[in-house]
């Protein structure tokens, strides 16, 4: 079902619901926080969000303004998730297995997110019931997974591309590959469409719920949700990280230089790996290199650090890539020239999209806090009890001399996220889940692994099926509804 609505195009001028007077006097100072600024620019007639900022902080001579086309609305979802990283395919499949009518889309060729567009490789914080139990299960029984028990396994990437489409395509979720979320549009305070770019063209989406599963906050901000990011509200964030994956000729003859799998530590391998690559006369930008086992004869490495780097500055974003995909291929041509077990050593392949950490935190109706893990807060509206450390990699190559990660001087308990984390706070009918829910650096740096993100898309999946059920927003949705359908969901797993 489909409906006709006026969106910016190159045809038409771009007219806002508000008057001019009105959006000069929203313009803020040059000494204004603009994060601020984006959460307030919104009237009860439903100024666009992104695109009234051309009007709002452009002039004819510093801006261009885009003109309008009218875009056919698509209102066939009652929940639309946006990224389908580890977060977001357990949304949608949780959301449509209880029975609501789900689109996911994602930017990159595959399911997966930092599973598989990044080659991610190892699973931690990831003993929790559900989805998380499911998935290790049906990779195991692919012969696609490394290591005992739930947390520390490595896994076959390409396999889990499959499988993540396999379950999309029989919990019902219609799937859109290739396909960015490009703005968004509010009516009051409520979130009504997205308007996505993709080879299709700009196509415009309209559902009751949406879920920002982007990793790094991109719906969320697009509409108009004040969100933190980095250490001190901009960057340094922390560093990001390109793996890849790798061709050995002999899996047995590098044993001792591999990680084993099973535990929920940092990434620290064999100090005899290392060793390797300085006996090699060559530096990683990590400095606690280290490789694991994927299958037979491929390993995946984790060498390089990308330091100072904002995930939304494509530049910039660009640039890491680029340079770290560079290193990635100096370091396996070093260590091939040693000879001996490292002979033929090949890169099999570097991912499309590299590894990050530090994203946009968009505020929600809770915020996480350091405090909540020295506590070891207990929430009565509990979607996941996280057990990873805080896990801060060096913010420069110059700490990462000193030590590649640290603790902040933080020690933690075992801490409960609540839902109120993943409802957004300024927008109506948007939820989030993964490394973008509300919460400060310290916190972010302890939750962010994929374990933890499966269970909060889990929980923001359920909440938004239960939010079209009840015909409301998720912040009205009792908390006393929601519970037994994550619990049902989980008992899947």
């Amino acid at each position: 079902m489909s409906t006709k609505a006026w969106f910016p195009s190159r045809d038409k001028p771009l007219i806002l619901s508000a008057s001019k007077t009105q959006v000069d006097s929203m313009t803020p100072p040059a000494t204004t926080d603009r994060r601020r600024f984006l959460g307030s620019l919104a009237t009860a007639s439903g100024v666009l969000s992104s695109p009234a900022l051309l009007a709002a902080e452009g002039t004819a001579s510093t801006g261009f303004l885009e003109a309008a086309r009218d875009l056919p609305i698509n209102t066939d979802a009652d929940v639309i998730v946006c990224g389908a990283g580890p977060a977001g395919v357990t949304a949608a499949i949780t959301a449509a297995r209880a029975g609501a009518k789900v689109r996911l889309f994602e930017v990159h060729g595959s399911l997966g997110g930092v599973w598989t567009s990044s080659l991610l490789g190892y699973l931690l914080d990831f003993d929790k019931p559900g989805f998380n139990v499911e998935l290790v299960r049906r990779l195991r029984e692919r012969e696609a997974i490394n290591g005992g028990g739930m947390n520390g396994l490595s896994y076959q990437p390409e396999e889990m591309k499959l499988l993540l489409e396999e379950l999309c395509a029989a919990a019902g979720v219609k799937v859109q590959l290739h396909t960015r979320v490009a703005a968004a549009y509010r009516e009051g305070r409520s979130l009504r469409t997205i308007v996505t770019e993709s080879k299709s063209g700009r196509q415009a989406w309209r559902a009751p719920v949406f879920i920002d599963t982007t990793g790094d906050g991109d719906l969320g901000a697009q509409a108009g949700c004040e969100f933190e990011i980095g250490r001190d509200n901009d960057c340094p964030c922390q560093p990001m990280t390109m793996y890849a994956l790798l061709v050995v000729k002999d899996v047995s003859q590098i044993a001792g230089f591999i990680h084993e799998v099973g535990d929920n530590g940092r990434h620290v391998g064999p100090p005899a790996f290392r060793d390797e690559l300085k006996r090699a006369g060559v530096t990683p930008s990590y400095g606690s290199a280290c490789l694991f086992p994927i299958q037979r004869n491929l390993v995946l490495l984790m060498a390089n650090h990308e330091y100072g780097i904002n995930a939304t500055n494509a530049a910039q974003v660009t640039e890491a890539t680029m340079r770290a995909r560079g290193e990635i291929h100096q370091l396996v041509r070093g260590l091939r020239k040693l000879g001996g077990p490292w002979d033929g050593l090949q890169v099999a392949a570097t991912p499309e999209q590299i590894g990050i950490r530090d994203g946009r935190r968009i505020r929600g109706r809770y915020l996480m806090t350091s405090d909540d893990l020295v506590q070891g807060a207990v929430q009565e509206d509990a979607v996941v009890r996280v057990t990873f450390p805080v896990d801060i990699h060096a913010l420069t190559a110059e700490d990462n001399k000193k030590a590649a990660y640290h603790n902040a001087g933080v020690k933690m308990k075992p801490y409960d996220i609540p839902l109120r984390a993943l409802i957004a706070r300024d927008v109506d009918g948007l939820l989030m889940a993964g490394r973008c829910i509300s919460g400060d650096f310290i916190s972010h740096a302890s939750y962010r692994v994929t374990g933890n993100a499966v269970a909060m898309g889990e929980a923001a999946g359920a909440a938004a099926a239960v939010a079209v059920k009840n015909k409301t927003a998720p912040h009205d949705v009792p908390w006393s509804e929601v519970r037994p359908v994550i619990e049902r969901a989980r008992e899947v797993g």
